[in-house]
């Protein structure tokens, strides 16, 4: 799963997230990403899958920092 297709997914839940500022963004979606796991509208096997793209992004803007 990408950072793209991830946020793709976040808009057929009507979340749209984009503050200017990727770190925010990626917390927002973690937190968005979270609630969607308690509530039971994803697997554990999505939420897997989009906590291991957030912690790639999240690795991909410290290593250009």
């Amino acid at each position: 799963m990408t950072y793209f297709e991830l946020s793709q997914f976040m808009k057929t839940f009507q979340t749209y997230i984009y503050t200017g500022n990727r770190e925010a963004d990626l917390d927002l979606m973690e937190e968005e990403i979270q609630e969607l796991f308690r509530l039971g509208m994803i697997d554990v096997r999505f939420f897997r899958d989009a906590k291991l793209t957030i912690i790639k992004e999240r690795q991909v803007l410290s290593d250009k920092n």
